[in-house]
């Protein structure tokens, strides 16, 4: 008779959350995409609490409407989200805080402490076109880690929140050594990590063992995996992010890679509380598939003692 095994530490400093991504939604409006209130009714009904507002217009930016709609689900905020495109200097400071301040007013009004920060895709999120150099020159790179640093100092006086950097696929800060050359340029006191090891693994990232180096600098994660048979191919063809999700390259918890309970518990042993959202990029997907993988998948993080 096998022996009986030990119950799993609870992860009493992970804090799960889902996102609209996990519906499919990437844009503001999108005829390809779920109505907002069906995302709401849905991803309570998954069994999350914590949600992230998404692209800025797909949930209502009133917040007084927002939260009565939030609320009456039992959801609660814990991010927004912005892209930026530092690393092209300080001409595009202006435009890069018009659209942050907005951001930060609405995530700051619905009593969330984070704003998830993705730096610009080198190609068009919607083509895939080339839209510049993969590579940032040296003074690009300095460019990008002072923008980072004032926006992050802005961001914390103006609204008390902590930005935290979104490594992402087809970006300048995507795989282990942009991370890393990121992270040394950037003061620790300001600008921290959201960790998504969906597109850190993609990138040919080790999520643990950047949270073992790094584990002082990671703020919030983002939870997601990767087909490895798919994104063999992705690599070998060269193919652009968005149409690698169209391939299915980012899938359903547990059969892709990383294994996500080693993750967890790497960000449990940093003793923080750490916010952790699903999210499973599949832009355009049909209506009624994300929710009964979120259903699936939050029964899943629940076996792992998230």
């Amino acid at each position: 008779m096998a022996a009986p095994q030990p119950p799993r530490p609870a992860l009493d400093r992970i804090r799960v959350g889902s996102a609209p991504d996990s519906w499919g939604v990437w844009f503001p409006a999108d005829d390809q995409q779920v109505s907002w209130e069906r995302f709401l009714d849905e991803v309570a009904e998954a069994g999350y609490a914590w949600i992230e507002l998404g692209p800025y217009g797909y949930l209502p930016t009133d917040p007084a409407r927002l939260t009565d709609e939030t609320s009456r689900r039992g959801l609660s905020v814990s991010a927004g989200t912005v892209f930026t495109a530092l690393h092209r200097g300080p001409a595009v400071w202006d435009a890069t805080w018009e659209q942050v301040s907005r951001v930060a007013a609405l995530t700051q009004a619905m009593g969330a402490r984070h704003l998830v920060v993705i730096p610009a895709f080198w190609r068009d999120d919607k083509t895939a076109e080339l839209i510049e150099s993969p590579e940032l020159t040296a003074e690009q790179w300095r460019d990008l880690a002072s923008g980072t640093e004032r926006l992050a100092a802005e961001v914390r006086d103006r609204y008390g929140l902590e930005i935290v950097v979104h490594p992402h696929a087809d970006t300048h800060i995507d795989g282990e050594a942009n991370v890393a050359r990121f992270l040394d340029a950037t003061d620790p006191d300001l600008v921290n990590l959201c960790l998504d090891t969906g597109h850190y693994a993609y990138c040919g990232g080790d999520s643990v063992r950047l949270i073992e180096t790094y584990g002082e600098r990671i703020g919030y994660l983002h939870l997601k995996q990767v087909d490895p048979a798919i994104l063999a191919d992705v690599v070998r063809d060269g193919v652009p992010f968005g149409p690698a999700v169209r391939r299915g390259v980012m899938c359903e918890p547990p059969t892709g890679v990383p294994a996500l309970e080693p993750v967890l518990t790497a960000a449990q042993a940093l003793d923080v509380d750490l916010f952790a959202i699903v999210e499973q990029d599949m832009y355009p997907c049909p209506p009624d598939q994300p929710f009964p993988i979120a259903r699936r998948t939050r029964h899943y993080l629940r076996g792992c003692g998230a």
